[in-house]
């Protein structure tokens, strides 16, 4: 570096630091900082989520320079601009960590922020508490007391009990006759600081802005589902001639009873539009289906109709309109499958070319998933023409929609844009903000949690691959602090398209350990119709079933299984039941973000609690422990978190298992038992003593 450029270096970062402070604004802070608040999603750019009665925690780091006393308060604005103040607690005063839980309590668009600000009643005494104890500026430190509570008495809104509380504080602070000691403790007596948390002197008030909230209803949180295919429900082969006969909407409507009586809250249809003749699929996806076989019902679109139409052979749109309305009697919401996808028969290929992709040599482009090959479907371009494909889907939605579906279960959405969805779905919400989405998308971590946070309610997660504890514990701690406020699991032990090779080789534990598991670490979960056959056998080569629904007819024959049948007791459904009963009857498994995991011995077992304050002040606690190998009984001892149970070390209590009926006296360490050779899982409800 030469001589005349050092001279000139100076100047010229000076030059540069001077642009920079030019250029760069920084946004303001407050006179109170707060920071660091959560839940945010994307930085406050889209909303975080709950149902109504939902409690979440609202987190921030409030601070002040000085040693005077700061406060927090979260503040929720509801749809109708009315607001709820919730106080704020200091967790970690070394580290300015301010917490509270907020309920909100109606659906709709809400805001919430945090406000930080200076207490001068904190301050006064924590100051008065030292000095006067040390007879330091005692009448001072009195009189100001008493200035503060006349100004606080004298706010605007204070209750006239309120102000009697204060005023007789400030009495006895300026009541000369008294001990300086007493005095002070009329200023600070338990009623003068329930009624300043209530209604507190707030100075130099720095409120961060207000970020949006999503507040919907239980059911895009809590839920079981229960998946059918409507065809295959009354589906028989007649005797004469040896064919299929394909249920229809009246023969389904017949097993809702069965299902309802599980205690399912949502039956699935997957789709139930016309099904293509070309490149139509057979038996376990082969390419030389016969003319007798249905097709794959994702196949979507014949001279019959499109997206807004019904296969034939299922019946009328007042045959629809009949199930939906069974349903409902039955205390069952229908969900119906979205798959933006035609056949190539569909009326869409015809009359809108443009919706789909073309090839260089002129042909329509197939779905493929390599290896796999979907030769019978042909996938939806949604960018050729944007203002005409999200018209024509949303007209479609609409014809569901006013036939009573307010539930979607949309196939595959991660391979549609996410623009699209975040249109489709904000479009729909402005007249039926009721309608839920949920996305059935096995795909990368960052499309999944993207597709939550434009508007999906729930999605499908990789919970039938998450077999170990260890897996399990972290993937639950993920899906119930990191991405809770936007993302809502549903598990799912099985689909018609998914059978690990944990189900297809576990045997009975298997089959009820992951549903016990799906039904209690989450509120939404679903089961496949046949989950209670543990049908478990595989089509050689792929985590799917043998004689795959999704391309032929199956009679269950589910007389056979009922009570005089010749397979009776050979079927899951007692024990899906009674998983069901426990759901509803216990609110504390209605919640996703209140589960606390606890330690276990044996590395194949765990062990989770979730706790729950009711409205009417009860408490609702719920322990499960689960050994996750299937193959063997294994036992091993819980040592159970007490402080996160609000319990002390050396409590104990009754922990009463829902399953067997069993009672025992519980504690911090507790010895178990769990596998083949009787139940795989405890699920306990706690009964305090005293």
């Amino acid at each position: 570096m030469t001589r005349d450029t050092l001279a000139t270096t100076p100047a010229t970062v000076d030059s540069t630091a001077d642009d920079l402070r030019t250029r760069a604004p920084q946004l303001p802070i407050g006179r109170i900082p707060v920071q660091d608040v959560t839940p945010l999603v994307d930085c406050g750019a889209r909303p975080a989520k709950a149902v109504v009665g939902e409690t979440f925690t609202v987190t921030a780091t409030v601070f002040r320079e000085g040693h005077d006393a700061v406060n927090a308060t979260v503040v929720l604005t509801r749809p109708d601009g009315s607001t709820i103040h919730t106080p704020m607690d200091c967790v970690n005063p070394g580290l300015n960590l301010w917490v509270a839980q907020v309920t909100p309590d109606t659906m709709g668009w809400w805001t919430y922020r945090v406000e930080g600000w200076s207490d001068p009643f904190g301050t006064w005494e924590h100051d008065a508490a030292i000095k006067v104890a040390a007879g330091v500026d005692v009448e001072l430190m009195l009189t100001e007391g008493a200035l503060l509570l006349e100004r606080a008495a004298a706010d605007a809104g204070r209750s006239g009990q309120g102000r009697l509380i204060l005023d007789e504080a400030v009495a006895r602070l300026r009541d000369a006759s008294r001990d300086a000691t007493v005095r002070l403790h009329g200023g600070i007596h338990p009623d003068v600081h329930a009624e300043m948390l209530a209604q507190p002197v707030r100075e130099h008030v720095s409120p961060t802005p207000d970020y949006p909230l999503l507040v919907e209803r239980e059911r895009a949180l809590y839920g079981a589902w229960y998946e059918i295919f409507p065809r295959s429900e009354g589906a028989h082969i007649d005797e004469s001639s040896g064919d299929w006969i394909s249920g229809n909407f009246a023969t389904a409507a017949k097993r809702l009873p069965a299902i309802a009586a599980m205690g399912f809250d949502v039956v699935y249809l997957t789709p139930i539009h016309p099904i293509g003749r070309a490149a139509r699929k057979g038996p376990n996806n082969t390419l030389n289906a016969s003319p007798k076989d249905p097709g794959s019902p994702y196949a979507i679109g014949s001279p019959d109709g499109g997206h807004d139409a019904i296969h034939p052979d299922l019946g009328t749109f007042a045959d629809f309109d009949a199930f939906v309305a069974e349903a409902a009697r039955l205390g069952l919401e229908v969900a119906m499958d979205i798959a933006l996808q035609a056949s190539p028969d569909h009326p869409w290929v015809q009359s809108h070319p443009e919706f789909f992709t073309k090839r260089a040599d002129g042909t329509i482009a197939y779905a493929e998933n390599p290896p796999k090959k979907y030769q019978d479907i042909y996938p939806l371009n949604l960018d050729n023409d944007p203002a005409g494909a999200y018209a024509e889907v949303r007209r479609v939605i609409q014809v569901w929609i006013d036939h009573g579906v307010k539930i979607f279960r949309v196939d595959n959405p991660h391979t549609k844009p996410v623009q699209f969805w975040q249109w489709l779905i904000d479009d729909v919400a402005k007249d039926h903000p009721d309608v839920i989405w949920l996305a059935e998308a096995f795909t990368k971590p960052a499309m999944m949690h993207t597709l939550g946070k434009i508007g999906f309610q729930q999605s499908y997660t990789y919970y039938a691959w998450r077999n170990a504890p260890w897996e399990l514990r972290e993937y639950v701690e993920e899906l119930a602090n990191a991405t809770a406020p936007y993302m809502r699991p549903s598990f799912w032990p099985t689909t018609h398209d998914i059978l690990t090779p944990y189900m297809q080789f576990g045997g009975v534990a298997a089959w009820k350990l992951r549903a016990a598991l799906a039904a209690t670490l989450v509120p939404t979960y679903g089961i496949y119709t046949g989950y209670e056959l543990m049908e478990h056998v595989a089509r050689p080569g792929a985590e799917e079933q043998i004689d795959n629904e999704k391309y032929q007819y199956k009679d269950r024959r589910w007389a056979d299984y009922e009570a005089g049948g010749p397979k009776a007791g050979q079927t899951l459904a007692p024990y899906l039941t009674r998983l069901n009963e426990i759901r509803r009857a216990h609110p504390s498994l209605h919640w996703l973000r209140n589960i606390t995991f606890h330690e276990v011995a044996d590395e194949n077992l765990l062990c989770f609690s979730k706790r729950r304050i009711l409205p009417n002040g009860e408490e609702d606690i719920i322990i499960v422990v689960a050994n996750l190998d299937p193959h063997t009984t294994r036992s091993s001892q819980v040592r159970l978190n007490m402080a996160a149970l609000q319990m002390d070390w050396g409590d104990s209590f009754t922990a009463h298992d829902l399953i067997t009926g069993a009672e025992w006296l519980w504690w911090e360490r507790n010895f178990v038992r769990l596998g083949p050779e009787g139940e795989p899982v405890h699920i306990m409800h706690v009964r305090r003593h005293g």
